[in-house]
Parts: structure tokens; sequence; C-alpha cells
């Protein structure tokens, strides 16, 4: 059985998350871990990450000692949404020689927003032979890699349509604070404008789909609309009273000569009911996937992300999509 030695770097909830499946996972040896978190740095990676015993790795905020000291098969870089923001430690990390599996959203396809950072990435990463992936449960699998693995069995693809309704009580705080629980609809509106409260990803997997079908978007459009509370709504983090904001809807729309060719509608508001998830390709003969209930965000973005990185070492160098690798499965 092959053994891949992983850093977990940074240790938010979906770090963490990522870090406790690792180490019940034979498969993998956790042999560092980074942060910046004073209450987290010092401390065995094991405490901080609730489990009943020690796993014998400091947290440390140095990570270039750690990965020169360490020296992993891959590093499971969990820190932000934006390439601009954590663009200096996907750097430090390739120029480590390190591999990297990532879920910062906007790297699932940087081509889509930052051309110019995705070139340089993959100059980067070819360099120092290592490959960089950006991945999650959404983007990077259910609007997206699923649609396209899907379309496998269709003879003609006309358009693709998803819809996702999520149940947001039961994520973690930042994503419920993300969709802007408990504001009023005019904190709800300036929020967006600033960019502070709105689903990152939608753009990326419209360009995800377009790439995989070989279709060549002339056009992107997104909107962003909040949903309202009928009723109060109590979470473990939030209470929102009616006529209050509770989630969001965001619609993201791809098109080809002038058509709307991909439409992505995302609901991900507290205590939504039914939560789904619908895939649609339209051809000659439609093809309709339901999952009832949807898939959990946050299990499932720790499990992709966990999951993909025996496909990462193996690949060949450079910066890939999930349209790049061969199927990522869970492995015993």
């Amino acid at each position: 059985m092959t053994v891949y030695r992983v850093v977990q770097f940074g240790l938010g909830p979906i770090g963490q998350e990522i870090a406790r499946l690792a180490a019940r996972r034979e498969s993998y040896e956790l042999v560092g871990a980074v942060d910046i978190d004073p209450g987290k740095v010092g401390r065995d990676i094991g405490e901080v990450i609730g489990l009943d015993r020690a796993l014998g790795v400091t947290v440390r905020s140095d990570a270039e000692r750690v990965l020169a000291e360490t020296k992993p098969d891959c590093v499971l870089h969990c820190t932000g949404s934006y390439l601009h923001q954590v663009w200096p430690q996907l750097e430090l990390i390739i120029r480590s020689g390190c591999n990297v599996v990532s879920t910062c959203e906007e790297l699932s396809f940087p081509a889509a927003q930052h051309p110019d950072l995705a070139q340089e990435l993959d100059r980067l990463a070819r360099e120092h032979a290592v490959t960089v992936l950006g991945t999650g449960v959404n983007p990077g699998y259910v609007m997206d890699a699923l649609p396209l693995f899907f379309s496998g069995i269709a003879q003609s693809v006309t358009a693709v349509r998803v819809q996702r309704v999520q149940n947001a009580s039961t994520r973690r705080r930042p994503l419920q604070a993300k969709i802007g629980s408990g504001k009023t609809v005019e904190e709800f509106r300036e929020l967006v404008a600033a960019g502070t409260v709105r689903h990152v990803g939608l753009q990326e997997s419209v360009y995800l789909i377009a790439a995989g079908l070989g279709w060549e978007l002339d056009d992107y459009r997104e909107s962003t609309e909040p949903v309202i509370a009928e009723r109060r709504i109590t979470t473990q983090y939030f209470t929102v009273e009616p006529g209050y904001v509770c989630g969001v809807e965001q619609l993201g729309r791809g098109y080809v000569g002038g058509e709307e060719k991909i439409t992505l509608h995302l609901r991900m508001y507290l205590d939504a009911d039914p939560a789904y998830d619908k895939i649609l390709l339209e051809g000659p003969t439609p093809l309709e996937l339901v999952i009832p209930g949807g898939l959990q965000g946050d299990r499932a973005t720790t499990a992709i992300a966990l999951n993909a990185v025996p496909r990462v070492v193996e690949h060949a160098p450079g910066l890939v999509t999930m349209k790049d690798l061969p199927i990522v499965t869970a492995r015993a």
C-alpha cells in the first residue's frame, strides 16, 4: 500500500476536517501542519483537530521551514477563496517542490478570471516538477466535474443546466456568514457589491464545463439575490427573524454564439427544504441526474480534496483541473 506524506496548510474548519480524515486513513501520513493562528501554533495537530490522541506533529507558522524539513508528497492547502489572496502561499509551496491540492475556489479553473496567473502557475509548476489542483464539492465536483462525467454517456449535449439547493443550517459558521445570514436586504446588497457576500466559484464551474465540452464561451453573466426568511430561523450560529436574509440565490450563465448554453442555479440558505442537486443535459436524448438531499458540502469537499492526492502525485507536472485527471475515487 502506498502511503502519501501530506502537510495540512491552513487549519480552519475545512482544513481541520481534512486533517481528521487523513489521520484516520492508513494510506496518508500527516507529517506537517501550518497555520498562523496563535491559538493553534505550538500545539500538536491531534489536539487542534479534536482527536483523543497526539499525532506527534506540531502546528507551526513558518511554512517554508515545515515544507523544507518534511518534504511531503502533497500539500493540502485550505486558506482562502481568492487566487490573488493565496498566490504567495501557492508560490512558496510550488517553489518548495511540493504538489498541491487546494480548496481555493478560484483555483478550480483560474483561467476564467486570472488567465495570466493561470499561465504563471502552470509555468512554475512545470519548472519545479509539481502538479497543482484546485478542487472541492462546488466548484470542483457537483456543478462541473460531475456534469462532465455524466456527459460521457450522451451522444450529443446541446446545453447543461445544473440546480443545487443546499441547507446551510448544517454548515460551518463562515459559510453561514458568507451567504448573508441575518442581514437586511440593503446590507446584503451592499456586501454583494463589496464582494464579501456571495458563493465563489460559479464562473469557474461554467468555464470548466465549457472547456470540458470543447465550447468557447463568448459571454458570462452572473446575478446574486437574497433569500428572505419567512419565519424565525435559529442555527448554532445565527438567529434570523422573518424579513431578514437567510441565504443567497445565484445564477451563473455561459453563452456560446449568443445562446445560453450553461446555466448554474445555486440556492444556499438556512433551513432549505428540500435540498437536492440536479443535473440536466439537454440534447436529442436528454439526461437527468438527481441527488435527493444534495451533497453535504463540507464532508464532500474534505473527501474530494484528500481522494485527489494520489491522482495529483501521479500526474505529469503543471496546473491541472478536475477535467484533466483520471476519475478521482475513494481508496482503501
